[in-house]
Order: structure tokens, then C-alpha cells, then sequence
């Protein structure tokens, strides 16, 4: 598999048919605002971020359904934290990919996931989430993007291998193209320490991707021995 020998240009990949630029920060305080003076604009931010976070989660869950899972309860929790968010140093976006961060990181840990339905974003808020047909066909272009990238899923399972402290700020600087800044945000870490774990995951990661290329030949050698 010489495709897979190098992994600093693998991790590169960015799936760009499942993923989304963060949008201006001047949009994003308009919203903000708005939100937080009528629930029922939260629908903005849902329309938004929805396609991006959720596009994220299954790039580092590999799961489309667990996936759906945890969008949903990000936006429950960013629906019931709304009021309590101050722009200090923190972006909309990287307010929203931290919830999503820290609920994957939940379920890695429990390898289950309890969630709370759309519909009670809308019970809420009041706002119309998109319909089932619109969900499912968010579901399906994600899962198909997924299958397209046979490279992109190697190395995502070879992420999965890694500590969490590595794979965290991998898949966001990677996989969600966001700047040691952005991740920095998003952790809670300074920039050093995230730059830290950038160059000593991408090692690690490098190193596993190498080690996968290779195990079917290794295993073929000794068959035939």
C-alpha cells in the first residue's frame, strides 16, 4: 500500500465534501445576539454549524449514527448555555466544536452515548429543525463522503489508536482545517502546549499509519513461511 507510507500528507486529507470553512466572526456575534434575545434564532446557528460539527463527529467517531447522536446534544447544551456565552476570546465556532469535543471524549470513554432528540431543540427553542428527509440526506452525504476517502479512513482508524490527548488536536487542526489558535480555543490549552501535542501526535500517527501499511505483508510473509 505505497499510498500510505507517508502520513504527514495523509492527515492532510480534508474531506472537504463534509466540512465547511468557519464563517466570518462578525456574522457570527450578529447571531449570537439574536439568539440570545429570541430562542427561536437559534435555528440560525443550527443551520450553520450542523453540516460542520456533524461532519466532524463522524470523522473521529467512523460512526454516522453515533455521529447524529452527538450533534444533537451539542446543540441542546449550546441551546441551554446560550445566555452564559461572552465573547472573550472564545469564537462561536470554537465555543460549539469544545461542546463537540468534549461530548466525543465522553462517549471514547464510555463507548455509549445517551442523547437527547432534535425535537427537543424544538420544543425549546421553538424553532424548526430540518425535517427527517433533510437529516437523512445530511446523514448520507457524510457517510458517502467517508467511503469515497479509503486513505482518509485508514488514517482515521490509525488516529483512533492514539491517546485522546493526541487525537483531539490532530482531527481538529486536520480534519477541521482550524489554526494551533483556534485549537488552542477550542481545548482550553495554550498554543504551546497544543503545538506540542500537533508535532508529537503527528509522529505517533505517522508511525501507526506505517506500521498498519505493513502488517498485511508481514502476516502474508509468515503465512507463507
Amino acid at each position: 500500500m505505497p499510498r500510505l507510507q507517508n502520513a504527514t500528507n495523509l492527515v492532510v486529507l480534508r474531506c472537504r465534501d463534509v466540512s465547511e470553512l468557519t464563517p466570518p466572526l462578525a456574522d457570527d456575534e450578529d447571531l449570537l445576539s439574536a439568539a440570545q434575545a429570541d430562542p427561536a434564532a437559534f435555528g440560525e446557528i443550527f443551520d450553520r454549524y450542523y453540516g460542520p460539527l456533524l461532519g466532524y463527529a463522524v470523522r473521529r467517531t467512523g460512526s454516522v449514527e453515533v455521529a447524529r447522536d452527538i450533534t444533537s446534544e451539542v446543540f441542546l447544551k449550546a441551546l441551554r448555555g446560550i445566555h452564559g456565552f461572552r465573547w472573550r476570546g472564545v469564537s462561536l465556532s470554537s465555543w460549539l466544536h469544545r461542546i463537540s469535543s468534549n461530548e466525543i471524549a465522553t462517549w471514547f470513554r464510555k463507548r455509549r452515548y445517551t442523547t437527547s432528540s432534535l425535537e427537543e431543540l424544538k420544543e425549546i427553542a421553538g424553532f424548526d429543525v430540518p425535517d427527517d428527509l433533510d437529516l437523512q440526506q445530511e446523514l448520507l452525504d457524510a457517510e458517502s463522503a467517508l467511503q469515497k476517502h479509503a486513505e482518509f479512513l485508514a488514517v482515521q482508524q490509525a488516529l483512533l489508536a492514539l491517546p485522546l490527548r493526541y487525537q483531539e488536536p490532530l482531527a481538529l487542526r486536520f480534519f477541521q482545517e482550524k489554526s494551533v489558535r483556534e485549537v488552542a480555543e477550542i481545548l482550553n490549552k495554550k498554543e504551546g502546549t497544543v503545538k506540542s501535542l500537533l508535532s508529537r501526535g503527528t509522529a505517533m500517527l505517522r508511525d501507526e499509519v506505517q506500521r498498519r501499511s505493513q502488517r498485511p505483508i508481514d502476516q502474508e510473509e509468515h503465512h507463507g513461511t
